[in-house]
């Protein structure tokens, strides 16, 4: 082609400069931890230095912090979540299409935990600088856990969530977590929670001992819900197995601030009243 285009008479005029066309645009990043994982396979026998972004920096400071300040305690509780996954289940259909997400657990554990507190204060509190008092918080600041895409962790707070039913709380959640996640939080989203959930049951976990989000006292872990055979009592005593939706609640806890019998009789009633409350009339 060279040769036939060097046969061909040349303009009278040069030809105007052309534009190369656009080429194809750039693709987006993957995530680090696929670049990680990249890496690492294409490097396999070799050890690899992987910097740790700002927000994992973050979190790797805090939990050390609260690790060397905080008397970790734990205790768990299996709750039979029948009630609340029949109401799930009758109700996600509408609930979707109102709403725009789905409704899961973790709206009916914050509300239980929420109504817990009204009982067992001191669980809604925070050790004062000195670490010779306790601050008993008079409003519920409910902090939400978030993993952004396996690049670290941030906790949004719902603010006054002590004022809120079942689908009130569980819009601000939803709200919350896309913000998150779309790095559209305020410092307003992030500050001033008195109160932690961190929810890992969509992995199907059995148990996890979570580390307190400073100056907290506590924080309650969720873990997987699984169709299980339990034992059933009927109101006459008689008893036989059915199957139903069961799972996990871990409270970690600062043994500074209370004993074992006060946070597990505080896990106890946030499992009681998942158990027995009358979930549909939330709706």
């Amino acid at each position: 082609e060279e040769h036939l285009r060097s046969a061909r008479p040349a303009p009278a005029a040069p030809a105007p400069a052309q534009t190369a066309p656009p080429g194809p645009a750039p693709r987006p990043q993957p995530p680090a931890t696929a670049r990680v994982a990249a890496a690492v396979a294409a490097s396999v026998g070799t050890d690899n230095d992987v910097p740790l972004n700002k927000t994992r920096t973050i979190t790797a400071e805090h939990m050390v912090r609260s690790q060397a300040t905080s008397a970790h305690a734990y205790v768990c509780t299996e709750v039979d979540f029948e009630r609340v996954d029949r109401v799930r289940r009758a109700n996600r259909e509408q609930f979707r299409e109102e709403e725009g997400f789905s409704l899961t657990f973790l709206p009916f554990v914050a509300r239980a935990l929420v109504d817990a507190l009204a009982e067992y204060p001191q669980v809604n509190g925070s050790m004062g600088d000195d670490a010779t008092r306790l601050v008993v918080h008079g409003s519920v600041n409910l902090g939400i856990a978030v993993d952004l895409a396996h690049e670290g962790l941030i906790v949004p707070v719902v603010h006054q969530a002590q004022d809120q039913r079942l689908r009130a709380l569980a819009r601000n959640i939803a709200d919350l977590a896309d913000r998150a996640r779309a790095k559209g939080l305020t410092a307003d989203d992030i500050t001033g929670g008195t109160v932690t959930i961190t929810n890992v049951g969509s992995t199907g976990s059995t148990f996890l001992l979570p580390v307190i989000n400073q100056p907290q006292v506590m924080i309650l872990s969720t873990d997987g819900v699984k169709r299980r055979p339990v034992v059933v009592t009927d109101e006459d005593g008689g008893e036989s197995i059915a199957i139903h939706s069961v799972g996990n609640l871990t409270l970690g806890w600062d043994h500074r601030a209370f004993d074992g019998a006060y946070a597990s009789e505080f896990l106890a009633r946030v499992r009681d009243i998942l158990e027995s409350r009358d979930w549909a009339t939330e709706l």
